[in-house]
């Protein structure tokens, strides 16, 4: 087996350009405050009176409170904490859905909305409405004017796309959805963290995020927010700390969505990704990510071979380029770039078919490449020779 220092200098030797997928590195005290709660609190927050157990009570109510500051919550109770942002799409989808219900959703869309919504479908319990997308991954908003019915309660919009970044209009789909009289579900996965968001100037009803990407939290953190006055049934059921004489979930948020033991570790962690977020300015942030993402796009744009998807202007999508070689399979390409260049990225339909189809890339796939805030302008350079150097010996 290979020693711990030979694993970390493996490790540190690649080039990391799969911020889509997870992002890495984390801030350094994203790692410290996973393991000061574990080593020196311990506790379980809600369960007892205990000094560790208040502690880690008050820790995830902070957690709670920098992500409603940062999404634009009024109420930091209606953040609700889930395992991840999938987690959370199902806890939005079947809290509101009704037996007969209609739901629009866009061809962007992850697989985390498009298979709860194909087991609803299955089991004759609702309908649903594909809202096309073209080539770049907008949405069709004519298509979407047209599409509403009289049962048509829910939109849910990939605010960013996976698989090439693209920003939907989420302000305009909002207006319009609600002047139809339907709930607007917005899956933050992609853009959590990584541009503005806004729930209430946005008017969003439901907001799915997960903690482990943009955020640069640890992985199995991620929520809901679920604006005031509206009620979902609740995904899961058991034991919140509070209430315990009664034998049904409680009314009071965040309790009647979050039932078990919180991911303590995970939360101390996330918190630490939003406050690190909230120093640097979620604009640099962004700003830093727009030069990245043109500056690659303009580096592998030159090579011969090389096709392209998604929005050519940086202000119109996140730092998410999908690419093919021509000549060479995908996941070929993925696996000469990791084995020869250790280069990591992510190859195949990234569990978003639809869009695929849209972009025209389905049943192949894309190479996808997606640096984030730790890479650097020398790291695309090696990326862009890379792929000359495979270009080349291709051609």
């Amino acid at each position: 087996m290979k020693k711990e220092d030979e694993i970390m200098k493996e490790i540190n030797r690649n080039l990391y350009f799969d911020n889509a997928a997870t992002s890495w590195p984390k801030p350094e005290p994203v790692y410290g405050a996973a393991e000061i709660f574990m080593r020196q609190m311990g506790g379980n927050p809600g369960r007892t009176g205990s000094t560790r157990t208040l502690e880690a009570e008050r820790l995830v109510y902070r957690a709670r409170a920098a992500l409603a500051r940062l999404f634009g919550a009024p109420d930091p109770a209606r953040v609700v904490f889930a395992l991840n942002a999938t987690d959370a799409l199902n806890m939005a989808i079947k809290g509101i859905i009704e037996p007969g219900d209609h739901v629009l959703f866009t061809a962007m869309e992850h697989n985390s909305v498009l298979r709860p919504l194909g087991g609803l479908k299955r089991a004759g319990l609702i309908s649903a409405t594909m809202i096309p997308c073209s080539g770049e991954g907008v949405p069709d908003l004519d298509f979407l004017e047209k599409s509403f019915q009289p049962r048509t309660r829910l939109l849910v919009i990939n605010h960013a796309s996976n698989v090439c970044g693209t920003i939907a209009p989420i302000d305009e789909m909002i207006a319009v959805a609600h002047r139809h009289g339907a709930y607007v579900l917005v899956d933050a996965a992609q853009s959590a963290g990584v541009i503005p968001i806004d729930v209430q100037a946005s008017q969003i009803d439901l907001l799915a995020f997960t903690g482990h990407k943009g955020l640069l939290g640890p992985a199995g953190t991620g929520g809901l927010y679920v604006r005031p006055g509206l009620d979902l049934k609740p995904w899961r059921e058991g034991g919140t700390g509070s209430f315990s004489e009664l034998d049904l979930q409680p009314e009071s948020m965040p309790e009647r969505l979050e039932a078990g033991t919180l991911n303590g570790p995970g939360l101390a962690g996330l918190l630490e990704g939003v406050k690190f977020i909230e120093e640097v300015g979620l604009q640099q942030l962004r700003k830093h990510e727009m030069e990245l993402y043109a500056y690659m796009r303009k580096k592998l744009s030159s090579i011969p071979g090389i096709k392209l998807y998604g929005p050519e202007a940086p202000s119109r999508c996140t730092a998410v380029l999908s690419m093919v070689m021509e000549g060479i399979d995908c996941g070929e390409l993925g696996y000469i770039l990791e084995s020869a260049y250790g280069i990591l990225c992510r190859t195949g339909l990234h569990c978003a078919p639809l869009a695929h189809r849209a972009l025209g890339t389905f049943p192949e796939g894309t190479v996808r490449l997606s640096p984030g805030y730790f890479t650097r302008k020398e790291d695309i350079d090696y990326l862009s020779g890379a792929l000359e150097e495979i270009a080349a010996l291709k051609s």
